[in-house]
């Protein structure tokens, strides 16, 4: 278990404690904490991939459970601003339906021996999603007009670009899926 596997544990660790202070309402600031936690789990993610790469540390256990880390920061995010009514469902909808189709290519190729990386759409998609939800959960913690504008821009992006990188893991690795298997 070397250090980015590690960091990548600790984001995962870190959802259910940003879950508790943005959920709890008797938590004084637990919003604003919840915020910085995001971010703190968010940053995590690129540290684990400069440490990997750095030191030649990439483990099939990091290409497996990296995204996956932030698949269920990112959910968890979505799921509860959706909750507070900061973004529509279908945004929210769209964006983990690609994180489940994504997983189960991801899944295939594992039974077939073969380990599907995040590509470099993946990988933009992360940070305009991370930046994304860090909008939105300023615009939770202050209401501000500007805010809720550039939250839905920002969001619209993000759906573009997800769904562009969904399509570019399916169109690279079609071969996986082929249905004559």
């Amino acid at each position: 278990m070397n250090l980015a596997n590690k960091l990548t544990l600790i984001r995962i660790f870190l959802v259910p404690i940003f879950l508790v202070f943005i959920a709890v309402k008797d938590i004084p600031y637990g919003k604003h904490i919840a915020t910085a936690v995001f971010i703190i789990a968010a940053l995590t993610d690129k540290l684990d991939g400069y440490i990997a790469r750095s030191r030649n540390q990439i483990t099939r256990f990091g290409k497996f459970m990296d995204p996956l880390a932030d698949k269920l920061l990112v959910t968890a995010a979505l799921v509860s601003l959706v909750e507070f009514q900061i973004i529509p469902t279908w945004i929210a909808m769209i964006i983990i339906a690609r994180e489940f189709a994504v997983t189960g290519l991801r899944s295939i190729a594992a039974a077939e021996g073969v380990v599907i990386a995040a590509s470099w759409w993946g990988k933009i998609k992360t940070v305009i999603q991370i930046v994304a939800i860090i909008f939105a959960l300023i615009n939770l913690n202050y209401a501000n007009v500007y805010f809720s504008m550039a939250t839905k821009i920002v969001m619209f992006i993000t759906v573009i670009v997800t769904l562009l990188s969904g399509v570019d893991y399916f169109i690279k690795n079609k071969e996986v899926i082929r249905i004559d298997k």
